[in-house]
């Protein structure tokens, strides 16, 4: 009996039914395990990069000594690529001024296109996979509920062949309507658990982002102000607001790190 009732005997009877919702929820499983396990590296490996550049770019005296280190490697992280992409935004708008349609509007609105496209990619990369992920979470209890309903479905089959609801008739079913439960249940919790975990480190990720965005604007606009004699100052002065609201106002980045909202 009890030979007769194990994972092997469930494999043995399954139909073809039982075989499909089987194998979709292993399917799933897999690719969400392997989402969560490279995405957790890729974030790991992510946030330690970009501490070290962050500390290497506050520690620098000039946006001169940045622009050389930048451009002697490549940029690793999404820091130090918004960087990069904010000083050649700046570099650009001033060589070819307003003969570019790009560059039209001066180089504070330029910039703010640039960094705000930055932003806008960086969301997009971090977002890869959570689809995945999130249907998972969602449609794998549903998919167990579907086999636990085909197996009871079995098991009314067998009582109303045999004439008698006993145990040796609609164990199986039973059991199999159970597996599935099992199953869906163990592919949907680490997934949703996952996702809620991701979407909360991007969030945390993207708010560090933009407020070095909004550093990063000040630090380019003021230096080519500076450089230009001042003009660009007094042009950004004469606008009630020069730093545009789509950059969200500078943080300290421990805060925003440790903060769970």
């Amino acid at each position: 009996m009890e030979q007769g009732l194990g994972f092997s005997h469930f494999l043995a009877q399954i139909d073809e039914v039982g075989i499909s919702v089987l194998v979709l929820l292993i399917s799933l499983s897999v690719a969400s395990w392997y989402l969560i396990i490279t995405k957790s590296i890729a974030n790991f490996i992510a946030k330690k990069r970009a501490t070290a550049f962050l500390n290497h770019f506050w520690s620098v005296e000039s946006l001169d000594e940045v622009r050389k280190s930048l451009n002697a490697t490549t940029p690793n992280n999404a820091f130090a690529e918004l960087a990069k992409l904010g000083i050649d935004a700046a570099d650009d708008s001033q060589m070819h001024d307003s003969q570019k349609l790009a560059a039209a509007g001066g180089t504070s609105e330029f910039l703010t296109r640039a960094l705000r496209n930055g932003i806008d990619q960086e969301a997009t990369r971090v977002e890869n996979g959570l689809t995945l992920i999130a249907s998972a979470g969602s449609a794998a209890p549903y998919i167990g509920l579907f086999g636990t309903v085909w197996g009871i479905y079995h098991a009314l089959i067998q009582i109303g062949l045999s004439g008698q609801g006993t145990l040796d008739k609609v164990a199986g079913p039973v059991g199999e309507a159970l597996i599935m439960t099992a199953l869906g249940l163990a592919v949907a919790i680490p997934a949703v658990l996952a996702y809620n975990a991701f979407v909360r480190r991007n969030r945390i990720w993207l708010a560090r982002l933009d407020a070095f965005a909004h550093d990063l604007f000040v630090l380019i606009t003021v230096g080519y102000g500076s450089a230009n004699g001042g003009g660009g100052t007094e042009r950004q002065s004469s606008h009630s607001s020069p730093i545009p609201q789509t950059i969200a106002p500078a943080t300290t980045y421990s805060n925003l790190e440790g903060r769970g909202q």
